[in-house]
């Protein structure tokens, strides 16, 4: 029903120390739109019951879907956050084919949401769950909103990335935004540009809205709050599944949990369908929870959700699928608790790139 992976040094310090809430000091949320409702029950067990008495520093950095979801954890009541943001998404439908702007003003909405009445300040000082936005700003060609020179801008990306991930650079920078008090640094092998900005309450909204803004699908954000003038867009750009690692200025890092719907990460947006394999050692203190094939199988339509589903299925029936698939996913919660229990160690699979 779950899979569970984890990198050499994080496999022998479990083996060592035993899986428990202590040894992780990070926690990683993917891009992926509606493919985290596979993630849900898990989200609910980890933050209300596995790091619910946390008293130490826990750094949840995420980009798009996942820098949502960290929004979430880094609230008063993370449960209710990321129901709320669940519900919210589960029930999104428009009356026609909708444009960019359509879906920027739900993504606004759905905003509004998951802060409720105090989110943004809870986020903001929370001493505990340190939620991080990644951002990518977009230069050149990417950073205009009309969708055909957009679209050429992306064409120049989709074949720098084919020659050298790290030719991406011409075209675009990490930003992280992240509370004041953090010390989280991205130690990125690709030498990515990666600015840290300081959460506000006028830059907090913007950040995370950006960090959900698709290409082509969603108007990008322009001129955030604190951030040098430009366009920002989607985190998923640069790190779609991540490949990097974590170092901290202010404490020694642990491991990182990272709750993932697929066993094989792929770095940014553009290896999406390429064969690049994330390295090796930027997973090495990294433990991955992976829903099963089983449990993908049991799924309607066996598969996890995704954005096709907008065009593929009338909004009732993706509906009634896509809230079927958050109810079936509490399985998962129930095998992890299961495994933490028993410590059922020998169930951890080597994390293979």
């Amino acid at each position: 029903m779950l899979n569970i992976y984890a990198g050499a040094n994080a496999l022998k310090t479990i083996q060592d120390q035993g899986f428990k809430q202590e040894l992780f000091t990070n926690f990683l949320g993917a891009s992926g739109g509606p493919k985290w409702f596979t993630l849900f029950g898990l989200d609910k067990y980890l933050f209300g019951d596995f790091f619910k008495e946390r008293t130490t520093e826990l750094n949840v950095i995420g980009s798009s879907a996942g820098a949502f979801r960290s929004a979430c954890f880094a609230q008063r009541d993370p449960v209710g956050a990321i129901t709320r943001l669940a519900d919210k998404y589960a029930h999104t439908s428009y009356d026609t084919k909708p444009s960019a702007a359509d879906i920027s003003q739900s993504a606004l909405e759905m905003l509004d949401h998951i802060f409720a009445h105090n989110g943004i300040d809870e986020i903001i000082h929370n001493p505990v769950i340190k939620a991080h936005f990644i951002v990518a700003k977009n230069k050149g060609l990417t950073g205009y909103e009309h969708k055909l020179v957009q679209g050429l801008g992306l064409l120049g990306s989709i074949l720098l990335n084919k020659i050298d991930r790290r030719l991406l650079t011409w075209q675009y920078e990490r930003y992280i935004y992240r509370p004041s008090s953090s010390g989280v640094k991205i130690n990125d092998p690709y030498h990515f540009t990666s600015h840290y900005i300081d959460f506000t309450k006028e830059n907090i909204g913007s950040a995370l809205l950006a960090s959900g803004s698709i290409p082509l699908v969603m108007s990008g954000i322009k001129n955030i709050h604190g951030s040098p003038k430009g366009m920002y867009r989607d985190g998923g750009i640069l790190d779609y599944h991540f490949d990097f690692s974590l170092t901290h200025e202010k404490q020694t890092p642990g491991l990182t949990l990272y709750p993932h719907f697929s066993p094989v990460p792929k770095a940014g947006w553009f290896d999406k369908n390429s064969s690049r394999k994330v390295l090796s050692k930027n997973y090495q203190d990294t433990v991955l929870l992976v829903p099963s094939a089983k449990f993908i199988d049991s799924l309607p339509y066996h598969k996890i959700p995704d954005r096709n589903d907008f065009k593929n299925l009338d909004a009732s029936t993706r509906i009634k699928y896509w809230l079927t698939v958050l109810s079936e996913t509490d399985r998962l919660a129930d095998c992890l608790n299961e495994f933490i229990f028993k410590q059922e160690l020998n169930k951890i699979q080597p994390f293979v790139s």
